[in-house]
């Protein structure tokens, strides 16, 4: 029975490899979906968004070729249909990769990659952009003004991203309000599309690590020499009571 079988299996094989190669065409047809097969088998071991989006681009144009030599209507155009959806998303995670590797050599503009995916809102002077308790959904870029962080009585210039830290804070709630000293244009980005663009770009998920990083060492720092400034008066209240 199992050698009944074998038999079968090799006859087929050697016919297949037979019709393939009595004919360019069906040669060439192969080739192109093992070679299409190939990259997906590749787009499955690889661990980021950019090598996956052009393997998967490769793929399809590999099979849009064997649809079309073999004929396969379908294999074709099911590829055909994948194909720019596919250079599309590697294209746009490729210019985000070039944008966040910009950033990192001009750290001064360390919002220049987000810009193409926010909108612009623009406040007068005195208008509060966000209030202390209120629930995070944006991460904002000062482009024009002066603002006011009222509860740290921080000010804040044009060029500085803020509100990041209570976007991924648990309570997902403002630790302060932020106010206009004078009117003010800013950028805004929701939360989604910043978690959309973590995700797909290892790069601008690690700026991004090193800005809340470094947000927070400042508030450490803060909270530090608030910490010696009220001891400092306290144990200067306490000797003016021993005198």
């Amino acid at each position: 029975m199992l050698n009944s079988w074998l038999s079968h299996a090799l006859a087929y094989i050697s016919d297949w490899l037979s019709s393939v190669l009595a004919s360019p065409q069906q040669t060439v047809a192969h080739l192109a979906a093992a070679l299409a097969i190939a990259l997906v088998m590749a787009g499955a071991l690889v661990r980021t968004m950019t090598p996956l989006r052009w393997l998967a681009a490769g793929s399809n144009i590999g099979l849009m070729i064997f649809g079309a030599l073999r004929p396969s209507p379908i294999t074709f155009w099911v590829s055909a249909a994948l194909l720019p959806i596919n250079l599309y998303r590697a294209i746009e995670v490729s210019k985000l990769t070039r944008r966040v590797h910009r950033a990192e050599a001009a750290a001064d503009h360390a919002g220049l990659w987000l810009k193409p995916y926010m909108k612009a809102k623009k406040l007068k002077a005195g208008q509060t952009l966000f209030s202390k308790g209120a629930r995070a959904e944006h991460l904002f870029l000062l482009v024009e003004g002066e603002m006011e962080l009222v509860e740290l009585g921080k000010r804040l210039e044009p060029g500085r991203i803020f509100g990041e830290i209570a976007l991924f804070s648990p309570s997902r709630l403002r630790t302060s309000t932020a106010r206009c000293l004078s009117a003010c244009t800013v950028l805004r980005i929701h939360d989604s599309t910043v978690r959309q663009l973590y995700y797909q770009d290892p790069a601008f998920g690690f700026h991004l690590i090193d800005l809340l990083a470094s947000r927070l060492s400042d508030d450490v720092e803060r909270a530090r020499q608030q910490l010696r400034q009220a001891q400092s008066e306290l144990t200067e209240n306490l000797s003016k009571q021993q005198v």
